[in-house]
């Protein structure tokens, strides 16, 4: 079996050189976020243990509870073999069976290793990347992309890894510059346009989010479903910060859900979106009632705290409150019994509260609503997901304070969110939070901002 290299020039053992074309879509299509990834599934016959450990990571990243079942025999296959592989290749499947075993801790250790030892393994990168995306750790993601720089700084995938980073790091001016150099270097790159309409988002730059998305929308082809419908997802906040209803819903029944409506980073896209639609003030009509059928069997999964939060709203916003109160209870049990420090601090001090008040606002309880969001939102980060996406919860916590009469603190909440925003005839170009802004000071008696 003499090794060859993969596309990044990363030696590989294969006992199929045949393979290589299956690796290398698994290795190109994962930083590039194409649906070619799962192509290594068609070499799956060949035993070399780097094929065998892609191959149960595509089976992980399904984020379901039966993901590492189906995910074990072929991380087995990977280790029984891995004597046979280069040192690289021994520590990715090390770090995928880390993964498989739940040891989130060692896999990262693992994919942080290899990062120093063989900085041009981006598929490692990026996998030790979505680890601690998870567990709120950006800036380790930060760490993690700088460190491949030096050895990869051709590769356009490895611009837009650092510019996510940057971002969830708050260096938005580093974030920019990253994500524009990745598109320079290739135009269709979408994780580089997603790290920037976070970025446009968050500076309140609503017109030039909206525009920059519409121009790259072309290259957003063969990709895999989280990416399109994400990206799809990042234009629809840009329009729902401009009052566009109607495109928005558009863009949801068309582009965000619907692509693949079994897998979870689907899943929570269309909840998160309905969910925020209906905050502000516009009528969904039935379509929980499809998103909530999709949710239903993910009762027991508590793979990600981010994901159960959010399946939990979307399960009670579409009246399913026995599913939703048999999650709740399924997420303090599954708390009681972690016994990894992160893993127990998060579901127990975090996740439990959230969704307690989750389903208190579901219930029309505003004021336990705004207690247990109140305990959990200084801590959300730490279980993952990002600043966009957490925004949720702050936005049902508000509409909780909101609905429980507690005007002073809505506004002492939503006027620094209007400060932060560039104005166009003295408004913030946020129109949803200008809107917002002139009831609370209705309400109040306080005049309009001049």
């Amino acid at each position: 079996m003499p090794p060859t290299t993969d596309s990044l020039g990363n030696p590989i053992t294969l006992h199929d050189e045949a393979s290589a074309t299956a690796l290398n879509d698994f290795v190109e299509g994962f930083i590039a976020c194409e649906a070619r990834a799962v192509n290594v599934l068609n070499a799956a016959a060949d035993t070399s243990p780097i094929v065998q450990a892609s191959c149960a990571a595509l089976h992980m990243f399904a984020e379901s509870a039966d993901a590492p079942r189906n995910a074990r025999p072929f991380i087995d296959q990977a280790l029984a073999r891995a004597a046979e592989a280069t040192e690289r290749e021994q520590r990715f499947v090390a770090a995928i069976a880390a993964w498989v075993d739940g040891d989130l801790p060692r896999a990262i250790a693992l994919h942080e290793e290899q990062a120093r030892l063989h900085p041009r393994d981006l598929a490692s990168l990026k996998l030790g990347q979505y680890h601690l995306f998870n567990r709120g750790d950006s800036p380790g993601m930060l760490r993690l992309a700088l460190q491949a720089l030096p050895a990869a700084a051709e590769v356009p995938y490895l611009h837009g890894m650092l510019a996510f980073g940057w971002e969830q790091c708050h260096r938005l001016p580093e974030a920019e510059s990253a994500a524009r150099h990745a598109i320079s270097l290739c135009r269709k790159e979408p994780w580089a346009h997603h790290a920037l309409a976070h970025v446009m988002l968050t500076l309140g730059r609503i017109r030039e989010g909206t525009d920059f998305m519409a121009s790259m929308s072309d290259t957003w082809t063969g990709l895999n479903s989280f990416m399109v419908t994400h990206n799809w997802w990042h234009q629809a906040l840009f329009l729902l910060e401009q009052d566009r209803h109607a495109e928005v819903l558009a863009l949801y029944d068309q582009q965000v859900w619907g692509v693949v409506k079994e897998y979870t980073q689907d899943q929570i896209n269309a909840v998160s979106l309905l969910a925020r639609l209906e905050l502000a003030g516009v009528d969904v009509g039935d379509r929980w009632t499809d998103v909530a059928d999709h949710l239903a069997p993910r009762l027991a999964d508590h793979v990600l705290p981010f994901l159960d939060l959010q399946y939990l709203y979307g399960l009670a916003r579409a009246g399913r409150m026995e599913a939703a109160r048999t999650l709740q209870s399924n997420i303090a049990a599954h708390a009681a019994t972690r016994t990894e420090a992160h893993e127990r601090t998060v579901w127990q001090q975090v996740c439990v509260p959230a969704a307690q008040g989750l389903m208190a606002h579901a219930h029309g309880d505003w004021a336990t609503a705004v207690e247990k969001l109140g305990v959990a939102l200084p801590r959300l980060v730490e279980i993952g997901g990002s600043h966009a996406q957490r925004d949720l919860f702050h936005q049902i916590w508000l509409d909780a304070l909101q609905r429980n009469g507690q005007w002073g603190a809505v506004q002492n909440v939503v006027q620094p969110l209007v400060n932060g925003q560039p104005l166009v005839n003295g408004q913030p170009e946020s129109v949803r939070l200008a809107r917002q802004i002139r009831a609370i000071n209705s309400v109040l008696g306080l005049p309009s901002a001049t």
